[in-house]
């Protein structure tokens, strides 16, 4: 038997989840959480063997920070990323994290089902795509690195330099470092067109 805790802060989404998961004789949810905070809490202990994780969540700690406490931890059940997300960030930040699947919530039901049992015993279940589309960017020497994206991010919101460097905990020469490093992978020359390249290759959310 498979112990699955759903971690998503809509309870509709939750509802879906369960029903489908709970259909199958291996998979039994045993603990639902709204925030990432809870999602941290529930998954400690021997109760859990796979937690199904959003992304985005209404606080401060979000899904990819809650999978990396959850892992820090010896002994720690599995993490499959379930959410409506798919840059290059978010799947990078959430495979770094040590989340063993990346899927979106429109996958059908038989890859969930799939993905649930690959990434329960730790075998890497990403979603059909993702894995050619990220290494597609690598070679093409265009993928960012995580703090490059988030940085990007940042600048995608209007923040100065010095605000980015306040937000990451970095200094304005490191945040001038990675700017330099993103135009020269993105082939642009400014942060308008960094950013609108950024969203066309998929590495940044868009809006």
């Amino acid at each position: 038997m498979i112990r699955l805790l759903l971690a998503d802060d809509h309870p509709v989404v939750r509802a879906g989840i369960r029903a489908m998961l709970e259909s199958e004789s291996d998979l039994q949810v045993v603990a639902e959480a709204a925030t990432a905070e809870d999602a941290v809490r529930l998954a400690r202990g021997d109760t859990v063997d796979l937690v199904l994780m959003d992304l985005q969540f209404p606080g401060a700690i979000q899904g990819a920070e809650a999978t990396r406490r959850i892992r820090a931890v010896s002994g720690a059940p599995r993490v499959l990323v379930l959410t409506n997300y798919d840059t290059d960030a978010d799947i990078l930040g959430a495979i770094e994290a040590g989340a063993s699947g990346y899927l979106l919530k429109d996958a059908p039901p038989d890859t969930l089902l799939a993905a649930v049992r690959a990434a329960a015993v730790g075998e890497q279940a990403l979603a059909p795509g993702l894995s050619s589309r990220l290494d597609a960017s690598q070679a093409s020497g265009e993928r960012l690195t995580v703090r490059e994206a988030e940085v990007l991010a940042l600048v995608a919101e209007g923040r100065t330099n010095r605000e980015i460097g306040k937000t990451l905990f970095l200094s304005e020469a490191t945040v001038k470092s990675h700017l330099v490093h993103i135009f020269t992978k993105l082939g642009v020359g400014s942060r308008t067109a960094a950013v609108a390249r950024a969203r066309e290759l998929g590495a940044i959310r868009a809006g």
